[in-house]
């Protein structure tokens, strides 16, 4: 009996160790994964994202803010009958629509079929300024931003969206 106490504080102690770095490996990835954090069904990765906040902190970040905040008033037209800037941020409404509508408008403007036949609009086609996959790189950086909330509420309305 004396020698199956020693055995047994050992294996309580190697079972402790062992709940100990899989509490560690689990907080660690779950950090990890924040950090990483794309949209779901995204190819994005750390560099993709980081590639995508320098393109979109030269191109983009003049109008639609730093912190991806918007103009003020962005939901009133200005004098010119053109609207702000919106913010990219989760009370803006780009989370609103599908990757598709966020592509096209990037790429082509807010034209035809993104928006009616002869709407004005201060933003510009970024096609000859912009590579797809530098698109996609910026649509994957402002994504990272959304929270779990938004991320959530996207899917389900895009997943509504695509049903017949």
């Amino acid at each position: 009996m004396a020698s199956a106490l020693p055995f047994r504080k050992r294996l309580a102690r190697w079972i402790g160790a062992g709940i100990l770095v899989g509490g560690v490996l689990i907080v660690s990835l779950a950090y990890y994964i924040q950090t990483l954090r794309v949209a779901p069904g995204d190819s994005g990765s750390r560099d993709q994202i980081a590639l995508g906040r320098a393109i979109y902190e030269k191109n983009c970040a003049s109008c639609h803010g730093a912190r991806l905040e918007g103009q003020a008033k962005w939901q009133r037209r200005l004098p010119s009958g053109r609207m702000p800037a919106p913010p990219h941020d989760d009370t803006g409404h780009t989370w609103h629509h599908p990757d598709r509508v966020l592509f096209g408008i990037t790429k082509y403007g807010v034209v035809p079929p993104y928006a009616p036949a002869g709407y004005q609009s201060d933003m510009p086609a970024f096609q000859s300024i912009l590579s797809d996959d530098e698109i996609r790189a910026v649509l994957a950086y402002i994504k990272s931003h959304w929270s779990d909330q938004v991320m959530q509420w996207r899917a389900e309305a895009l997943k509504n969206l695509e049903q017949p």
